[in-house]
């Protein structure tokens, strides 16, 4: 499969939802809502559950099932209480020594004059922040679109995962040949040249890990408990060490 036949696959009708992995990964998993300044955004799922027996806080982007689902949570679009929900939960987590499990699929925070207005620029600006400095474990799979800064909000981890036909990148195809070329057409072209597929960001290593279609929630229940445990092993200080070590490298030249 060429890069933009990724993008259409992590985009295609019927491929699993977060709600999807939540179920399969997480027993007893409550919900939490609001983000405590504004209100709540079905767009991003927060909550408590148990994977392998241990406690942990899931924050995950949420497309939706069906149209009306899809509507309601505006299409896994968040707006700034989504992203402020994510950080406050992030920081309970913290305080209870809770690791993070981030699932991420969006085309991209949402844009409109709303979100714009209640802060999304500064929303996602925290959530980075505050990731890179939080003292307890994260991890973030991106398992279908992994959009701009909608995508990243929720993306600086001690390992970042993809799924197989999953793609990660600053803009989509269509905006980046628009853009360009200013032909949206040429998206295929662009796909390719933004180097956005898990292949690629595992050679430039932006990911560490590629997970496999034909069973993402098998690959998981093995992986995710064998690396959390490995990372709640750490010192606080150890672990965020390793969490700037690894973006400093990032774009970094050899010599």
């Amino acid at each position: 499969m060429n890069a933009y036949d990724r993008v259409q696959a992590a985009r295609a009708k019927g491929r699993p939802t977060a709600k999807a992995y939540i179920e399969a990964l997480l027993q007893g998993f409550v919900e939490l809502h609001g983000d405590r300044r504004y209100g709540d955004d079905p767009a991003v799922i927060g909550g408590i559950g148990y994977l392998a027996g241990k406690p942990v806080t899931v924050l995950a982007i949420e497309k939706g099932v069906d149209t009306q689902d899809k509507v309601r949570r505006n299409f896994g679009s968040a707006h700034p209480e989504g992203y402020r929900k994510a950080l406050r939960l992030m920081e309970q987590a913290e305080k209870f020594h809770r690791p993070v499990l981030c699932l991420v699929d969006t085309s991209g925070a949402f844009c409109g004059i709303g979100a714009e207005e209640r802060g999304q620029g500064q929303a996602i600006a925290e959530n980075l922040s505050r990731l890179m400095e939080l003292a307890v474990p994260v991890v973030s799979v991106v398992i279908g679109e992994g959009g701009s800064g909608g995508a990243l909000a929720l993306a600086v981890a001690d390992q970042v995962w993809m799924l197989e036909n999953a793609y990660y990148s600053v803009i989509s195809p269509e905006g980046a040949a628009s853009i360009l070329w200013k032909d949206a057409g040429k998206a295929a072209q662009a796909a390719a040249c933004l180097k956005l597929t898990a292949q690629d960001l595992r050679e430039l290593g932006i990911i560490e890990e590629i997970i496999p279609e034909t069973d993402p929630f098998g690959w998981l229940k093995e992986a995710l408990p064998r690396t959390f445990e490995q990372y709640c092993a750490m010192s606080a200080q150890a672990l965020l060490e390793h969490r700037y070590q690894k973006f400093r490298k990032i774009g970094g030249l050899s010599v």
